[in-house]
């Protein structure tokens, strides 16, 4: 499996798991939310990991490139962090609203982000890097 199937599978799986978050909420069903988006949050953190810690410093280590695509990813994941504890914290005061609105950030965040990943950063990697090596040191991290 290539690098970019792999983490761009991730990628759908967080937008699954968000828009069952979403729905609860929506719904008022605030501890199946709290449930729910715990699990996104989650899985959210271990695909940043998996990219943060395995992909970004062998891509930089072969390529050379370290001032280029994987610090942007590392400045959108460290905004995505901040609206995820944002989130966090919508949802623990049962702010139906504000959690619908930051996560309406979050979501256009994300997919900008996830398609630069997969359109650019993703198959670099695949042509610099060993994928089937590097699938498997990031899916020893954990399933998202």
């Amino acid at each position: 499996m290539s690098i970019t199937q792999y983490l761009t599978e991730e990628h759908r799986k967080c937008d699954t798991y968000y828009a069952e978050a979403e729905k609860a909420v929506s719904q008022g069903e605030w501890e199946k939310a709290k449930e729910l988006f715990n699990t996104f949050k989650e899985k959210t953190l271990l695909h940043f990991r998996k990219e943060e810690d395995v992909l970004f410093p062998e891509f930089e280590q072969r390529t050379g490139i370290v001032m280029g695509p994987t610090q942007v990813m590392r400045m959108e994941h460290d905004q995505a962090r901040q609206l995820l504890e944002r989130m966090e914290q919508a949802l623990q005061n049962q702010n139906k609203d504000e959690f619908l609105s930051l996560g309406e950030s979050l979501m256009i965040l994300l997919q900008q982000h996830n398609m630069k990943e997969e359109q650019i950063l993703y198959p670099m990697s695949d042509q610099n890097l060993d994928s089937e090596s590097m699938v498997v040191k990031m899916s020893e991290l954990g399933e998202v």
